[in-house]
């Protein structure tokens, strides 16, 4: 229902997981409380929704969902909001602060050199 594929939620899982594993675990009736709540915590809904799930009322309530708070996926793509400008300033102060660094660099060879032509004379 959420498009996740069963690759990528055994890598959530840990490195014991694997995609026959997860396709195991799907055909259970009972699973263990502990790995439930890890299940649910990466799915990001509560261990309650999955011990009662109804699948008629889950499709209902996915065609529904329209809350832009929170990232949707389909398939393996996330969508991610971010503002554009945001990302080009935070760029722009990555490489004053560079371009300051390169500018010292400079300085302090340039004081080297004349150190040495001074010494030499």
């Amino acid at each position: 229902m959420l498009g996740i594929k069963q690759e990528s939620f055994a890598i959530d899982l840990g490195d014991d997981w694997n995609q026959q594993k997860i396709s195991t675990l799907e055909q259970k009736e009972v699973i263990d409380d502990p790995l439930l709540e890890q299940i649910a915590g990466l799915l990001k809904v509560p261990v309650a929704a999955i011990k009662n799930f109804d699948e008629e009322a889950a499709i209902v309530y996915f065609n529904t969902f329209n809350d832009d708070s929170v990232s949707h996926v389909i398939g393996n793509h996330t969508t991610y909001n971010f503002n554009p400008i945001e990302k080009w300033i935070e760029a722009m102060e990555e490489n004053k602060k560079l371009y300051e660094r390169l500018l010292q660099v400079e300085r302090e060879k340039s004081d080297l050199l004349q150190r040495l032509l001074d010494a030499n004379r």
